[in-house]
């Protein structure tokens, strides 16, 4: 892997990301001989009909399980209650899209909103990749490191989900960008106002983060910790300053997460007197998200624990070992993160940052095995850096290579493996 390495890794980023995306549509297409299991996707193009979907019909093909969702949203908005589990963001550009190519009197058809969802995650897909490279030169400072954890993300075992209309592309682009941000504005020895100004834009990259998934909650973790660091020292003027940035972009983080609640609300609840509320509506915290997902998609603490899953609990031990053993050791070791020892001006912060963000994933990880539907654990994990740079330092260690490669392995058979059972419409999703 690191062989691909060159004085030019931009562009063999690139190149292995055209490649590997190459891999993946085939292994769609050539999945497609027959007839989906399920034939849902279809019903979003009137002109094509189960026994006429095309192997070549890749707006039909990569349409599958809660994309449909997300296309039928784009198309006319939510309409039905458990419909807000999904995020508002993602249905919302490629409304805005579509509507644009109308307004430039480009002639749209049934299958525009696939496609452009399609496109969105491919752009998406190769934009994160090139920015999860640059934020690991500004935390690792190390760049052979920062090119095999980008590598890694486009071999991520998300696979084809990261091409398909889905939130995961872009909510890594969102999620990596504010790392960047995050990142520039708390590392370094200086701490100047367009530091501060940096950490309040993570937080603002961060929030269009949550609108897409609501996972993304967990990235105002990295601003609690920080402040939590802040306030041990003494309150001089640059201190407060960075106080107030801090608690500016978490708090950017919690009204993106809050707005969709919000917007439900007030077409749910806020009804004449006299009309049945729904449940939800008379919560001490008002949530449809968290209602949805509870009432439609029977997700809750142990609900997923039945014997019929245990095989998707086995499918995704891997990534739940991986996210856990990365987090667990990062935490007690956060300088171990990058070769190149920080200074001791650094040390501290960067310290703080590596610890947040292995916090971070260690709840999902947590949360996936006791709450959600194991199997997504898999795809969502795709947007948490940590457990990249990680796994390329074990790649790079000459005592953990064979490990690192080993790793690297199953992702890619898993990635190809999955790609087949999505254009078929077949399980685990």
């Amino acid at each position: 892997m690191s062989s691909l390495y060159s004085e030019t890794p931009i562009k063999s980023l690139i190149g292995s990301f055209l490649v590997w995306k190459a891999l993946l549509l085939c292994i769609v297409i050539g999945s497609g001989v027959g007839p989906a299991y399920d034939t849902s996707s279809t019903l979003l193009s009137p002109e094509i009909t189960s026994s006429h979907e095309s192997p070549f019909d890749l707006a039909t093909k990569l349409t599958r399980w809660d994309s449909i969702y997300f296309i039928q949203a784009s198309r006319r908005g939510y309409l039905f209650e458990q419909e807000w589990a999904f995020g508002l963001g993602f249905p919302t550009i490629i409304s805005y899209l579509s509507q644009g190519l109308s307004i430039l009197g480009i002639q749209t058809h049934g299958s525009i909103e696939p496609l452009i969802g399609i496109l969105v995650a491919h752009i998406s897909h190769l934009l994160s990749v090139i920015v999860l490279y640059q934020l690991g030169l500004v935390v690792l400072k190390n760049r052979r490191l920062s090119f095999i954890a980008a590598l890694l993300h486009i071999l991520s075992p998300a696979g084809v989900f990261l091409s398909a209309p889905y939130n995961e592309s872009i909510y890594a682009l969102l999620s990596f960008t504010g790392y960047l941000f995050f990142a520039k504005g708390l590392l370094g020895p200086k701490r100047t106002f367009a530091h501060d100004v940096s950490l309040v834009a993570s937080g603002m990259w961060f929030g269009f983060a949550t609108t897409f998934r609501s996972n993304g909650l967990f990235n105002g973790i990295p601003f609690a910790i920080a402040l939590a660091h802040e306030v041990t020292m003494p309150p001089t003027l640059t201190s407060i300053r960075r106080r107030l940035s801090l608690m500016l972009g978490g708090l950017i983080i919690a009204v993106s997460f809050a707005i969709p609640q919000l917007a439900a609300f007030q077409i749910f609840c806020s009804v004449p007197s006299g009309t049945r509320l729904r449940p939800w509506c008379r919560s001490m915290f008002p949530s449809i998200y968290s209602f949805v997902q509870a009432r439609y998609w029977n997700v809750g603490f142990l609900r997923y624990w039945t014997p019929s899953n245990i095989p998707l609990f086995l499918l995704a031990t891997p990534m739940i070992y991986l996210l856990i053993t990365s987090g667990v050791e990062l935490i007690r070791w956060p300088l171990g993160v990058s070769p190149k020892q920080p200074t001791a001006s650094n040390s501290s912060q960067l310290a703080v940052l590596v610890r947040s963000m292995a916090l971070s994933q260690l709840i999902l990880a947590v949360l996936a095995i006791t709450n959600y539907h194991i199997q997504i654990i898999t795809r969502i994990s795709s947007g948490y850096p940590l457990w990249y740079w990680w796994l390329a330092g074990r790649i790079t260690d000459k005592n953990t290579s064979t490990f690192g490669s080993n790793v690297v392995r199953f992702m890619i058979v898993y990635a190809a493996v999955q790609g087949a059972l999505f254009a078929s419409f077949l399980p685990p999703a």
